[in-house]
């Protein structure tokens, strides 16, 4: 091997003599389901990592929504663009508390694989429509991808990855609880996948104002005038374009509150006295989180977009729109399983009708859905 070349041992040895002890090292890595050889230039979380922006679950986020149908609007985000704003974020909090960074991208870029098409909206239905056999959670939908779903080996199912990114997607934290014996409930992920749930939060809260701001269902004036910007202490000069105005404030509102949980994190981890990776899975309390002011302020904020953009009449209406695109599929797959796809009928042998053709539905994009649905009603 070239001397100017850096071996997957070298930075190995770089992460063992610059990340805090409590990181996720990738040499210490509990590894895959599936034995496979190191790579000689690539540690195991930078190889998840390139894995998971190879997949095709991946691309297909480019053309799931986020809140906003993308086509509505070119700048709306999307699943794939919030994805990469939560990579982003992760990496930056990873970087400045001594973490891991590829570990943290990697679980930020695999976090939200599973999620159907029309965003939440979409996943509420299959859920329902799932009630009777377990429901659907895109935490466990997006393990299933990169598990089972995702075909790109001839010697194993999936993408083989390492088993901290796995576990970062079971307690990705959500209402609904993944337990599996594999991933214990009572230890606690590494701090890596502890600041993508974060950094998830940070991300939704920031880039759904900005997009609902630029919808017109949420006014700046009111936003501006407001309480919860008030205790942002921003200076927001009035000569200035609404558009600039904007990106003051989510800006303000993504340093603030960023710069609150790295100072609140290393705050807890003094605290606890976290020393190595077994502190930070046995402890009591959570270690990754917001001061509780900041905390008030967050939540406040996530009350603020429930009541004024989520439950606005607009996005109720694509709401319905949304149960009717979905309950069609799921319907039509389920009385005529012939009509699936051959992969996915092979997988009846061994799967529940239900579960596959939730899994087909989960995969679409938002624009193959409306495209089926389209050409269903025309037969």
């Amino acid at each position: 091997m070239s001397q100017a070349l850096r071996s997957r041992e070298e930075i190995e040895r770089y992460e063992r003599e610059h990340l805090r002890p409590y990181a996720a090292h990738a040499a210490e890595s509990r590894g895959r389901v599936y034995a496979q050889d190191e790579h000689p230039l690539r540690t195991a979380f930078q190889r998840d990592r390139d894995r998971i922006i190879h997949s095709a679950a991946f691309r297909r986020m480019e053309y799931k929504t986020q809140v906003f149908i993308p086509h509505e609007r070119d700048h709306f985000r999307t699943r794939l663009t919030h994805t990469i704003e939560v990579a982003q974020i992760s990496r930056t909090l990873a970087r400045n508390l001594g973490l891991n960074e590829d570990l943290a991208e990697a679980v930020a870029l695999v976090h939200d694989l599973g999620h159907t098409p029309f965003g939440h909206s979409g996943e509420d239905v299959l859920d329902e429509l799932l009630r009777g056999v377990g429901g659907f959670n895109h935490n466990r939908q997006s393990l299933r991808v990169v598990d089972l779903l995702e075909r790109r080996y001839d010697k194993f199912p999936g993408l083989n990855l390492s088993y901290e990114v796995r576990e970062g997607i079971v307690k990705h934290e959500t209402k609904v609880k993944i337990d599996l014996d594999e991933f214990p409930m009572k230890e606690r992920p590494t701090l890596e996948a502890s600041l993508v749930d974060i950094a998830d939060e940070i991300a939704y809260n920031s880039h759904d104002i900005d997009d609902g701001l630029a919808s017109g269902i949420l006014h700046l004036e009111d936003l501006i005038n407001s309480e919860l910007t008030s205790r942002l202490e921003l200076s927001i000069p009035a000569d200035t374009d609404d558009d600039h105005r904007r990106y003051i404030l989510v800006r303000a509102l993504v340093d603030r509150v960023a710069t609150d949980v790295l100072n609140e994190t290393s705050r807890r981890l003094e605290e606890h006295q976290i020393e190595t990776l077994d502190d930070v899975r046995s402890c009591p309390d959570k270690l990754v989180g917001y001061s509780e002011s900041t905390g008030k302020l967050v939540k406040e904020f996530k009350h603020y977009l429930n009541s004024n953009l989520y439950q606005s009449p607009k996005l109720k209406q694509m709401s319905d729109w949304v149960e009717e695109v979905i309950t069609t599929l799921f319907d039509y797959f389920v009385s005529n399983p012939d009509k699936l796809p051959e992969r996915y009928r092979d997988m009846l042998s061994s799967e529940m009708l239900q579960i596959v053709v939730a899994d087909y539905i989960a995969g679409m994009t938002d624009r193959y859905a409306t495209q089926m649905v389209e050409q269903l009603h025309q037969r």
